[in-house]
C-alpha cells in the first residue's frame, strides 16, 4: 500500500516522517505491542493517519471521484481506466474497484481508530486526550465521507431515514467481530460523525506537531454542518478556524498549489515525497510533463465562468489542444485537504443565508478570495455570487458532487436525489454480509 505523510504546517519534521515510513502494517503488529503499551497504541494511531492518506481516501481518489461524479459540466474523463469512467458516466457496476476501495479503506481506518480508542488505558495520561481526539476525528471524518457517497443527501427538517452505511464503534480483532452490521440511517451516521468530531475538537490541542489540531476538527465540523444545511453550526465552526489566527491566505493563488511543503493557508493536508509514492491528484489531473497521466480535461465552458482578469484562470494551461488545471503540477507536491479559503466562503454563505455577520460581513469574506484573485473589491454580494465564488475558488478539489446535492442541482440528466447519485454497496460486501441492502437501481 502506498504510504503518504500527513502534515499541517509547512515545516516538515523528518523524524515524524520516518515514523510513518517505518510503520509496520497494522495487522502485522502483535497485540501485545499494539494494544498494551503506550508506544504500540501511538504506532496504531500513526497507522490510522497512514490509512487516511491511502489512494482510496485522501491520497487523491476521494476528491478526484467527487469531481468526476458531479463534473459533467466542468471536466471530461479521457482516461482508459474503467472504474473512474463508470463514476463519471453514472454507470457504476457493483464491482467497481474505486467504490470498493473507498469502502474497504474507510472501514480499515475506522477499525484502526476503534482499536486505539479501546486501549487508551495504555497511553500515558498526559497524552491520552490528544490520542483520543485524533482517533475520534479520523473516525468521524471518514464516516461522514462514507455517508455522503453511499447514502442519499441529508435533507434538513426531515427524518433522514434513508440508509447510509454501518456505524461500527468497536474493534474487530477477527473475521467474526462486527461481521454482519446493517446499514444505519443517514441521520444516525451524521449524528455519530458530529459526536466524534465535536468531542475531538474539545480534546485536541491548538498545535500538534504535524498532526490534527483543534482547528482541523472545527473545519471538518464546518463541512459536516454545511452539508446538513445547519448554517449556524457551519458558520460558527468556520469562524473558530478563521478567528484562531493560525492560518492566512497567501498573497498569490498559484502559490497555494503544487508546493513541496504545505503553506500557511492549509488547515490540513498531505505531503508527498519522492520516497512516499505519488500524488493521485497529480496522476489524473496533470499531464505527462509534470508526472501525470493527463486523464482529465477542463471544459472551455467552465473556464468561461472566470473573469478574464481572474488570476485563478491563469493557473489553467493548454496542451495538445486540451485545457488542464495547474493545481497539481508537482508529482511530489502536497495535497490540500482543507484550505482557509474554504472557511471564508463557508462563513460568507452561512452569514448571508442567516442575515448575520458573525466574524465578518459576508461581503468582507467574499472579497477575501476575490481580491486575492486580482479582482476589484465588490460593493455588494448575493448568495449566487458566493456560490459561484466557491465553485471558482475550490474547483477540482473534491467539492463538486457534494455541493450539487446540497444545493438541489443536477448532473446532466441526473437530479441531486436520483438513485444513480449515490454509490452502490460493493458486491463483495453484499455477498459476505446478508444484512446489507443494496441501493436502488443497482
Amino acid at each position: 500500500m502506498k504510504k503518504l505523510f500527513i502534515a499541517l504546517f509547512p515545516v516538515l519534521l523528518l523524524s515524524a516522517c520516518s515514523d510513518v515510513l517505518d510503520l509496520n502494517p497494522t495487522d502485522a503488529i502483535s497485540s501485545e505491542v499494539a494494544l498494551e503499551t503506550d508506544e504500540g497504541v501511538k504506532q496504531l494511531l500513526i497507522g490510522a493517519y497512514n490509512s487516511f492518506s491511502a489512494s482510496s481516501l485522501c491520497g487523491g481518489e476521494l476528491m478526484r471521484n467527487a469531481e468526476l461524479f458531479g463534473g459533467l459540466d466542468e471536466i471530461v474523463w479521457l482516461g482508459t481506466y474503467e472504474a473512474p469512467r463508470e463514476i463519471y458516466n453514472h454507470q457504476i457496476l457493483v464491482t467497481n474497484v474505486d467504490v470498493e476501495g473507498l469502502w474497504v479503506q474507510g472501514y480499515d481506518l475506522i477499525n484502526i481508530c476503534n482499536n486505539v480508542l479501546a486501549h487508551l488505558d495504555a497511553v500515558k495520561e498526559a497524552d491520552r486526550n490528544r490520542v483520543r481526539g485524533e482517533a475520534l476525528l479520523l473516525r468521524g471524518w471518514v464516516l461522514f465521507e462514507l455517508t455522503r457517497f453511499f447514502g442519499q443527501q441529508y435533507v434538513a427538517g426531515t427524518s433522514n431515514t434513508q440508509p447510509a452505511v454501518p456505524i461500527v464503534l468497536t474493534p474487530s480483532a477477527s473475521s467474526t467481530d462486527n461481521a454482519f452490521p446493517a446499514r444505519n440511517s443517514v441521520e444516525e451516521c451524521y449524528a455519530q460523525a458530529i459526536s466524534d468530531v465535536s468531542e475531538a475538537e474539545t480534546l485536541l490541542p491548538v498545535t500538534n506537531d504535524v498532526f490534527a489540531t483543534r482547528y482541523t476538527a472545527a473545519a471538518v465540523l464546518a463541512r459536516i454542518y454545511l452539508q446538513m444545511e445547519n448554517y449556524e453550526g457551519a458558520r460558527d465552526a468556520a469562524d473558530r478556524v478563521i478567528s484562531s489566527g493560525k492560518y492566512s491566505l497567501l498573497p498569490a493563488y498559484a502559490e497555494v498549489f503544487a508546493t513541496d511543503a504545505l503553506t500557511k493557508e492549509c488547515v490540513f493536508g498531505i505531503v508527498v515525497t519522492a520516497t512516499d509514492g505519488i500524488n493521485d491528484m497529480n496522476t489524473y489531473f496533470s499531464t505527462l510533463a509534470y508526472g501525470g497521466r493527463g486523464d482529465i480535461e477542463i471544459r472551455q465552458s467552465f473556464l468561461d465562468l472566470y473573469d478574464p482578469a481572474d488570476a485563478r484562470k491563469a493557473l489553467y494551461f493548454k496542451t495538445a489542444n486540451r485545457w488542464r488545471t495547474g493545481k497539481f503540477n508537482n508529482q511530489f507536491g502536497d495535497i490540500n485537504i482543507i484550505r482557509l479559503a474554504e472557511m471564508y466562503l463557508i462563513r460568507a454563505e452561512c452569514n448571508l443565508r442567516l442575515g448575520t455577520s458573525v466574524g465578518a460581513s459576508p461581503l468582507d469574506d467574499y472579497n477575501k478570495t476575490r481580491q486575492r484573485a486580482g479582482l476589484p473589491a465588490a460593493t455588494s454580494v448575493t448568495l449566487d455570487d458566493v456560490l459561484l465564488e466557491r465553485r471558482l475558488e475550490l474547483a477540482h478539489e473534491g467539492f463538486r458532487v457534494h455541493d450539487i446535492k446540497r444545493l438541489r442541482q443536477s448532473v446532466g440528466s441526473f437530479p441531486w436525489n436520483d438513485p444513480m447519485m449515490v454509490y452502490p454497496i460493493p458486491q463483495r460486501e453484499i455477498t459476505i454480509n446478508p444484512n446489507l441492502i443494496q441501493n436502488p437501481g443497482y
